[in-house]
């Protein structure tokens, strides 16, 4: 399958978090995905409530 955007120096954090993501969800990458879309859904709804934090704000 080919990638829809091409490489670059960050690839290897990307690849990094990706192994991460997996990892704590045991190896499931059903739960692993699930895991990532509750978590988008809950930084869309900070972002469209406004409660999301400015840059820096961490």
């Amino acid at each position: 399958m080919m990638s829809a955007r091409p490489e670059s120096d960050d690839d290897d954090g990307l690849e990094a978090a990706v192994d991460q993501a997996i990892s704590a969800c045991g190896g499931n990458l059903r739960a692993t995905i699930r895991a990532l879309i509750v978590a988008n859904e809950f930084l869309e709804n900070e972002v469209r409530t406004g409660q999301a934090p400015g840059p820096g704000l961490h």
